[in-house]
């Protein structure tokens, strides 16, 4: 198999940003300590275009499971929407297991992924998906590659760090900054015509939205969830 670094470098050269050097991130001060999101009966979430969480998706001790075999399916959102934040949690998936984790995700469409940049979830060994860089775990979904691969083995827990101020994002996977880019510009919108999301012309434009745990049918797991508002000082 071609080593992920060498894909990675592929990607690149191809005109693909694996880190956005040339940005900044805006100053920011936080407005609020964390919030925890898991919580028996998950009051702070609702399915995707629904009123109550569906019932696919579960409180297990300290976990949030979702169990593909359970009726009542559907993405699952924050009830409130978030501008400027960090999210922090932890993910697991079993074998060829497939979900993501998106952000200022509207209702106004058909899917979250039709409006919210997505933070893949993934079994790179096993799933087709891992052995694109562009779709593997930890990637901005087919638009920037991480910089190495650094998910540990199948069944263990996978930290994440998602930081949202402004247009710019960065992303950690196991406490490795993975992929940093910019929303907004002309350079994404350019990236985004170019991709699978070229029919969602609102695609990563909103400025605020609900953050989504996605149904993509595996089960998945996600422990110690939270996340605090932040204020991005002259974010645009």
């Amino acid at each position: 198999m071609t080593p992920f670094s060498s894909l990675v470098t592929a990607a690149a050269v191809l005109g693909v940003t694996v880190l956005t050097a040339g940005c900044s991130m805006p100053a920011v001060a936080e407005e609020e300590e964390f919030v925890n999101l898991l919580t028996t009966g998950l009051p702070e979430w609702r399915g995707y275009k629904q009123e109550t969480v569906p019932s696919s998706w579960q409180v297990e001790g300290d976990e949030l499971v979702f169990i593909p075999s359970v009726d009542g399916r559907g993405d699952l959102i924050t009830r409130q929407e978030y501008a400027d934040f960090e999210l922090r949690l932890e993910w697991r998936v079993g074998p060829a297991g497939n979900s993501g984790i998106f952000f200022r995700v509207s209702e106004d469409q058909p899917a979250p992924y039709s409006t919210g940049a997505e933070m893949q979830v993934l079994d790179n060994e096993l799933h087709v998906d891992g052995k694109n860089p562009l779709t593997s775990a930890g990637s901005n979904y087919a638009l920037h590659a991480p910089s190495r691969d650094v998910t540990r083995p199948v069944g263990e827990y996978n930290s994440v760090r998602l930081l949202v101020v402004g247009p710019r994002v960065k992303q950690w996977l196991n406490d490795e900054l993975v992929v940093d880019y910019e929303l907004w510009t002309p350079e994404w919108k350019e990236l985004v015509a170019g991709s699978k999301f070229r029919s969602m012309p609102g695609y990563g434009l909103n400025r605020t939205g609900h953050i989504a745990l996605q149904d993509h049918g595996d089960p998945i797991a996600f422990r110690n969830i939270s996340v605090r508002r932040l204020n991005a000082e002259g974010a645009q």
